[in-house]
């Protein structure tokens, strides 16, 4: 393959549709618009979601809830992802990040809980543990520390 025989796929380029150039190129007089009427028009048309004055589907809709802005966002992992680390290595959120368990660390950081099993020696540092968790992770003779 050489770089001059290189060309777009098929049907990749088009030319533009050149509009108002006479009756025979199929958009000439009107452009394709059709007659008069508010999609003639320049700058025609509706904004998204407008229904012509009826009362919009947004606003016919009743809300419901409300975002609590005291929330605390924890990273949660349970005991069952600790699994996959060394045997006496120490759990870091960066640990964590760094072996894919967890993809990001929201703003409060890890809490474990404790579904699953471990086998290991861990000493794990997170910022909250589930009581099964803490219960687990001491059972195999590790540590869970709070940070």
């Amino acid at each position: 393959m050489d770089i001059q025989t290189l060309s777009p796929a098929p049907g990749a380029r088009t030319k533009t549709k050149r509009l108002g150039r006479g009756i025979g190129s199929g958009v000439g007089k009107t452009s394709g618009k059709g007659h008069k009427g508010q999609w003639a028009r320049s700058g025609g048309g509706v904004r998204p979601g407008f229904e012509g004055g009826q009362m919009p589907l947004t606003r016919r809709v009743p809300k419901r809830g409300f975002t609590n802005i005291y929330k605390k966002e924890y990273t949660v992992i349970n005991v069952s992802d600790l699994e996959r680390f060394d045997d006496g290595s120490v759990v870091t959120a960066d640990a964590l990040l760094a072996a894919g368990v967890v993809k990001k660390i929201e703003a409060y950081g890890i809490k474990v809980l404790g579904n699953g099993e471990l086998t290991k020696k861990l000493t794990v540092e997170a910022k909250k543990f589930s009581e099964s968790a803490r219960a687990i992770i001491e059972k195999a003779g590790g540590k869970a520390e709070v940070k």
